[in-house]
């Protein structure tokens, strides 16, 4: 099989030398795409039409739904804290921290994401299950996931805002009522624990500020002693490894 790959990779590669050669360029024809309205009397095109746009407007919401549904909100702002309470504007970069959170975010949902796709995703595309059912299915995995994050009060306080009746069970409570109760959850989660993570840099920057003082360097900045001090106790701890290890079980 290892053969066959290589020699699949080779030929591969072949033709895209062949395909950006001059000549090759030159022979080969690009389709077009035309984009425009035509008048109908079939009602099937119209609805199709309307889904496609509603589709497009979703898909204009995917990062959003990213951010909002999902651990991501937790783990982007808990490593914004981190990089305040060591003392670092601009270290790691924000790129990073995004990057390194969505990444988090996908292994943390991985299961969740996984399920949504073989009962809600796939089996719509296979033609096996109608519309609704698709979104009821999509969503049923999320709605999971929220609903063990999301504190009791928050969700109770969201449900008087909508003025609805009380609901029997979870499943009676929208998405709607469900997702900003999630997120008022997950800042509050988020803060506690940037609240823990500040306590030891902390209090190396008080001790790092009273030595200063008590040798007279009182124009010396803290910062300047308290800095190295709290990176290289943070990498002998390995402070990343405890950081993140601690962020994923924290979602159970």
């Amino acid at each position: 099989m290892n053969k066959i790959a290589k020699v699949v990779s080779f030929l591969f590669a072949i033709a895209g030398v062949i395909l950006l050669s001059s000549d090759a360029v030159a022979q080969v024809t690009l389709p077009t795409l035309n984009l425009g309205f035509k008048t109908t009397e079939n009602p099937g095109e119209v609805v199709s039409a309307i889904k496609i746009i509603l589709m497009l407007t979703v898909l204009s919401l995917a990062p959003a739904i990213l951010i909002l549904m999902t651990s991501f909100t937790r783990l982007i702002i808990v490593f914004s804290f981190l990089r305040q309470a060591m003392g670092l504007q601009t270290m790691p970069p924000n790129q990073l921290l995004v990057g390194m959170s969505l990444f988090l975010t996908f292994f943390i949902m991985g299961p969740a994401f996984t399920e949504l796709n073989q009962k809600g995703i796939q089996p719509y595309i296979a033609g096996k299950i109608g519309q609704e059912q698709a979104i009821t299915e999509t969503l049923a995995p999320l709605r999971k996931f929220m609903f063990h994050q999301t504190r009791a009060a928050d969700l109770s306080l969201f449900v008087k805002l909508a003025k609805m009746q009380k609901p029997k069970n979870l499943s009676e409570v929208p998405t709607m009522v469900l997702v900003p109760a999630f997120v008022i959850s997950e800042l509050k989660t988020a803060f506690q624990i940037g609240f823990i993570i500040f306590l030891p840099f902390l209090i190396i920057d008080m001790v790092a500020a009273s030595v200063l003082m008590a040798m007279g360097m009182m124009m010396l900045p803290p910062v300047v002693i308290s800095l190295p001090l709290k990176v290289m106790i943070f990498v002998l701890v390995d402070g990343w490894t405890l950081i993140v290890g601690s962020m994923v079980k924290s979602f159970g």
